[in-house]
């Protein structure tokens, strides 16, 4: 039978102290067979999502890092949240504009070989690149998550358990089919067709009957909706936490982490569905009944008291030895991997603490004012490492083991930015609606911290940009700044943003009136490392995005 290719390794894992990082066994052959108990499955389950999903790959790249650097991080760039020089599996033009007009009239041409990100990416997704390919990572690690997921599944089925066998099993079970939803929801929301992939590590058979990426995210919803229904199977409480404090790892129960409550996971469920409706449709395109959607799915969705599903880095960067930010974050006189986009300081309001609490003006502007790669990403700013000590303000980058958490899933602040748009849009944008959604905006911006006064917006125009401003703010490092400039149609080669801040020229003068033409693929191809061993069976949804 056929073998998907980028499913490679299990991992076992243990939850330890918050002292201590994961502790990892038999990461070269593990026994599912010696998972087959409760304490082993417990094991499986953790490993199978921090390791498998997260961190072990065939290939990987020390610049930009595992999947919260790097995979999530080639989001950032091109949502233009940060930039990059580096050559490293060409991330330097991943998120390299098409065209940039600057005030005077001058135009800057992507001065790739390819000329565009469209052809880097076609000429690039083959499978002898390996590693080099951008377009494998993301796909390698959320199938990692998914077979990994899979064999949780089967195993916690078939294991003998010490007590209250349904609860447990039913929570094994929720954690595992959430996860399944996120993967999903990953591959769908950036690929144009994927795999549903049931198979388990044990035999890692697939078939080559890719659908389209609308129904890899009916898939999400689907296994969303299984670990709500296990979750209602969960009936003895103090079974179910005893199983989530073993399944989350206990250096990250801490902070916004922790072991939630079964409340507290469905909200998390709903706002990952709202997540999934919002981030998959171009704005244009959707329809009163999608905001309604998202509209009750978000007002029962995480609370700012809600436990979420967060990580943290650890001595050993056993799952996270940097995040994005923890990339940018440097001295005053330069900067790591990332560099902040000048586009994402401006969208910063006066006044905003969050700026005041992390970001740093270099001494010297980075990036060389280069133009053999392009100028985009050439900046006057670093985040600071662990801000400037404002108290109840958010941090973005903290490098110092265990001080950084980052949110894996879906946040308040998220939910409540979706909900204050489909608040909008539900109410007709009438005088009640700008107000109630400007009011969750200052929710947000008060939760961290910013300091700004109430938001204040008369018009529909003037709504929606706080909106948009606020979640490339709240959602900074995240990895969803280019779902949203993909549904606001930003990126397609037609469209442009206007007004842009660029440094540009070989002494790096400063542009405020700039054109900055993206021209990025919405969704990417198959990567080839899979077509090269798994082709499309006949029958198949199109592999290749037709753009």
């Amino acid at each position: 039978m056929k073998k998907i290719i980028i499913a490679f390794s299990l991992v076992s894992l243990i939850a330890v102290s918050c002292k201590k990082e994961l502790n990892i066994i038999d990461t070269n052959n593990p026994s599912p067979s010696a998972a087959a108990s409760e304490a082993g499955v417990i094991s499986l389950g953790q490993g199978a999502i921090y390791r498998n999903g997260f961190f072990d790959l065939k290939y990987s790249d020390g610049v930009y890092g595992r999947f919260w650097a790097g995979a999530t991080g080639f989001h950032e760039m091109m949502g233009d949240i940060i930039g990059v020089e580096a050559a490293n599996a060409y991330i330097n033009q991943i998120g390299c504009p098409n065209k940039v007009t600057l005030d005077n009239g001058t135009v800057v041409l992507n001065p790739s070989a390819v000329n565009t990100q469209y052809a880097l990416l076609r000429s690039v997704n083959v499978n002898a690149q390996s590693g080099s390919n951008p377009t494998y990572y993301e796909w390698a690690y959320m199938y990692n998550m998914i077979v990994a997921s899979n064999s949780v599944i089967a195993i916690a089925n078939k294991s003998a358990y010490t007590s209250e066998a349904a609860t447990k099993k039913a929570t094994i079970l929720a954690w595992a089919y959430y996860w399944k939803g996120y993967a999903y929801a990953r591959i769908g929301s950036i690929y144009y067709a994927g795999l549903i992939q049931n198979a388990s590590f044990e035999d890692q058979s697939t078939n080559g009957n890719y659908v389209s990426k609308e129904a890899l995210i009916t898939e999400s919803n689907k296994m969303f909706d299984n670990a709500a229904t296990q979750l209602a199977a969960a009936t003895t409480v103090s079974a179910y936490t005893e199983v989530l404090s073993k399944l989350v790892p206990s250096f990250l129960q801490t902070g916004k982490g922790g072991v939630f409550s079964k409340a507290e996971f469905l909200r998390n469920i709903n706002t990952m569905k709202a997540r999934n409706i919002l981030v998959n449709t171009p704005i244009a395109a959707m329809s009163t009944a999608q905001w309604s959607s998202i509209l009750t799915l978000t007002n029962d969705g995480i609370k700012s008291s809600d436990k979420i599903f967060t990580g943290r880095t650890d001595p050993n960067g056993d799952f996270l030895g940097t995040t994005i930010a923890d990339k940018v974050q440097s001295s005053a006189s330069a900067t790591g991997t990332y560099k902040l986009s000048e586009r994402w300081i401006q969208d910063f309001k006066t006044g905003d603490k969050r700026f005041t609490n992390n970001i740093t003006k270099l001494n010297a502007g980075v990036g060389n004012f280069n133009q053999d790669r392009g100028n985009s990403f050439n900046t006057r700013w670093t985040l600071k490492k662990a801000g400037n000590g404002l108290a109840g303000v958010v941090v973005y980058a903290n490098s110092d083991p265990g001080a950084n958490e980052i949110t894996l899933c879906g946040t308040y602040e998220e939910n409540e930015l979706m909900k204050a748009e489909a608040t909008l849009y539900v109410g007709g944008f009438s005088a009640a609606s700008i107000t109630t959604a400007m009011a969750l905006v200052d929710n947000v911006r008060n939760y961290q911290g910013a300091g700004l006064d109430p938001t204040v917006a008369t018009t529909m125009a003037e709504a929606k940009e706080e909106i948009r401003k606020e979640r490339r703010i709240a959602l900074a490092f995240k990895g969803l700044s280019f779902y949203d400039a993909r549904r606001l149609d930003i990126i397609d080669p037609s469209k442009s943003r206007t007004g842009a801040v660029v440094l540009a020229g070989t002494t790096g003068i400063l542009n405020t009136n700039a054109t900055i033409n993206y021209g990025f693929l919405d969704y990417w191809d198959v990567p080839d490392n899979e077509l090269a061993y798994n082709p499309a069976a006949a029958g198949s949804a199109p592999i290749k995005n037709p753009k």
